[in-house]
C-alpha cells in the first residue's frame, strides 16, 4: 500500500493552483469557477472502476490519410494537393478506395466547408465502432499554451502569444503531447492523474501501468509507473534462490540489487529493483488467474500490449484496483518516405488491436468503464514530398469505448487546403483544440474534480471548453 503522500500531494497542488489562477487573472471564467478551492475534493467519487488507455502513435501520424475528405468538392481538393499514390503523382487515396468507410454522423452534423470524411479503407472496425456510437474523431488536436491564430503566430511575439517550445521536433513534441512541456519534462498529465487517483487503491502502485517502455506520461510529481512488457510483468531468476547452480550466487544477487549509497540515481534504480521483485511474481499470478476468449491478432505487437492490458483490467480485484491509467505504443508513424506503403498497414494494425481491446472489455463487462483514446508526436503536412509527408501540428485522434459519445465529431474540422489561416505551412495544422482540453475531458470522466484539474491540465485555464463532451460527467 502506498502511505503518507496525500497529504504532501494535495499541499503541493494547492500552491501550484493558487499560481497557477493568479497568473489567470480575474478576467478567467474558469479561474473564477474554482474560487471554492478549499472545499473541493480533490478527487471526485471513485465508486465502481474506471481505466483510460493511452495509444500513442510514435513518429508523428499522417491524419490526412487517416480522415479523408469524401465529398466531391473537398476531396478534389485533398487530391489536388496530395497528389495520388496509385498514378505515381504523390501519396493521396484513390476516392473509390473510400466508400466503405464514410463516416455519416448522427443528426446530420455539418462540418467546416460541408466536409465529409471517410476512415482509411483498412480501418473498417473503427468505422462499425463510429456508426455504433462507440467511438469518436476529436479533429484538429495539438499542443497549445493559449488559443493562437495564424496572424498572432505569424507575428513571431512569443511573450504576447506564447507557443509550444520546440515545435516540429520528435521527441520535444512527444514529451509536450505527454507533458505539457518539451523533452526533460518531470511528469505527465497521466502520471499527475495517477498522482490524485492512487490513494483510492489498495494497491496504489498499480494505478499507472506502462506497457510501452519509458515515457513521461505517466510520471507523477509523487507517482513513478509500474512497467510492464507485453507478456506480463518482469520478475528478476534467481534473486531468493539458487542462481548458476549456486545458493550463494542467488544471496549475492539479492545484496547487490538491494543496495542504496549516496548516489540518487543508485538509490532510484534499487527502488525500482525492489519493486520489480516484490510485485512481479504477484502480478504475474494474477495474470495467470485470467482467461479470456477475444482473439487479438497474431504477430501485432500494438494488440500484445492490449491483450496485456485487457488481462490485468480483467485482474482489477486480485491487484486491488479501481482507477487505473495505462499507456501502449505503436512505432513506424514517421512517413517521409513509403507513405503509401507503410501507413495503410499500420492502420490496419491499429484498427485490428483497437477493436479486440473494445472486444476483451466487453467480455470482461467493463465496456463502459474503460476509454481508450489514441495520441502522437504530432499530424504530417497535407503537402506531399514526393513520397510521404513532412512533420505537422495539429492532428485527428480517436476516442473509443462504451462510455464515448460517438458516432459524431467532436473538436473543428479544418478547411483542406495550404492557404486557409487554420494552417502554418505546407497544410501543417495549427491546432484548433489544445491537448489540455483533451485531456481535461478524460480526466473529468476519470473523476478528477474542477479544483485539481490545473494540476493535470496546467493550461487548462486558458481555453473555453475544459470539457470537450466527447465523454459523459464523472457520476
Amino acid at each position: 500500500m502506498f502511505i503518507g503522500k496525500l497529504p504532501e500531494v494535495s499541499r503541493r497542488a494547492f500552491l501550484r493552483r493558487s499560481a497557477q489562477l493568479a497568473s489567470l487573472g480575474a478576467a478567467s471564467s474558469y479561474a473564477l469557477g474554482l474560487a471554492g478551492i478549499g472545499e473541493a475534493a480533490a478527487f471526485s467519487s471513485a465508486d465502481g472502476y474506471k481505466a483510460l488507455v493511452c495509444v500513442f502513435l510514435l513518429g508523428g501520424n499522417d491524419h490526412n490519410n487517416t480522415l479523408i475528405p469524401y465529398d466531391s468538392t473537398n476531396y478534389a481538393k485533398y487530391r489536388a494537393i496530395r497528389g495520388l499514390a496509385s498514378d505515381g503523382s504523390g501519396v493521396g487515396l484513390g476516392r473509390s478506395q473510400l466508400g466503405a468507410t464514410v463516416l455519416n454522423p448522427v443528426g446530420g452534423q455539418t462540418l467546416t466547408d460541408d466536409l465529409t470524411y471517410a476512415l482509411a479503407p483498412t480501418m473498417p472496425r473503427m468505422k462499425a465502432r463510429f456508426d455504433a456510437g462507440k467511438m469518436a474523431p476529436l479533429l484538429n488536436v495539438g499542443p497549445l499554451i493559449a488559443p493562437l491564430t495564424r496572424a498572432q503566430y505569424d507575428s513571431d511575439d512569443t511573450v504576447r502569444y506564447p507557443r509550444p517550445a520546440k515545435l516540429f521536433s520528435h521527441n520535444d513534441q512527444q514529451s509536450t503531447w505527454q507533458s505539457s512541456l518539451p523533452e526533460g519534462a518531470q511528469s505527465g498529465w497521466g502520471g499527475r492523474m495517477a498522482d490524485l487517483a492512487q490513494s483510492h487503491n489498495t494497491n496504489a502502485m498499480f494505478t499507472g501501468i506502462n506497457a510501452s517502455g519509458n515515457a513521461v506520461f505517466l510520471a507523477g510529481e509523487n507517482y513513478a509507473p509500474y512497467q510492464v512488457t507485453g507478456s506480463g510483468a518482469v520478475e528478476i531468476w534467481g534473486y531468493d534462490g539458487w542462481l548458476m547452480g549456486s545458493r550463494a550466487a542467488g544471496t549475492a544477487l539479492k545484496t547487490i540489487l538491494g543496495q542504496h549509497d549516496g548516489h540518487v540515481l543508485a538509490n532510484d534504480y534499487a527502488q525500482m529493483m525492489a519493486r520489480s521483485i516484490e510485485y512481479g511474481g504477484f502480478v504475474n499470478s494474477a495474470l495467470d488467474s485470467v482467461s479470456l476468449s477475444t482473439q487479438f491478432e497474431e504477430g501485432n505487437a500494438l494488440g500484445e500490449q492490449l491483450n496485456l492490458v485487457a488481462r490485468l483490467i480483467a485482474a482489477r480485484r486480485a491487484l486491488g484496483v479501481k482507477r487505473q491509467v495505462f499507456m501502449v505504443a505503436m512505432g513506424g508513424f514517421d512517413t517521409h518516405d513509403g507513405l503509401s506503403g507503410e501507413h495503410p498497414a499500420l492502420l490496419a494494425q491499429l484498427d485490428s488491436a483497437l477493436d479486440s481491446f473494445f472486444r476483451a472489455t466487453a467480455e470482461i463487462g467493463v465496456a463502459d468503464k474503460v476509454t481508450t483514446f489514441t495520441a502522437s508526436d504530432f499530424g504530417r503536412t497535407l503537402t506531399s514530398n514526393g513520397d510521404g509527408s513532412d512533420h505537422g501540428w495539429g492532428s485527428h485522434h480517436l476516442i473509443l469505448g462504451g462510455a464515448v459519445n460517438g458516432g459524431r465529431f467532436y473538436g473543428t474540422a479544418p478547411h483542406v487546403s495550404i492557404e486557409t489561416a487554420d494552417q502554418v505551412d505546407q497544410g501543417r495544422l495549427l491546432p484548433s483544440t489544445s491537448v489540455d482540453e483533451y485531456s481535461a475531458t478524460l480526466a473529468k470522466w476519470f473523476g478528477v474534480s474542477p479544483s485539481e484539474m490545473p494540476s493535470v491540465s496546467p493550461n487548462i485555464g486558458n481555453f473555453a471548453s475544459p470539457d470537450l463532451g466527447f465523454l459523459p460527467s464523472a457520476i
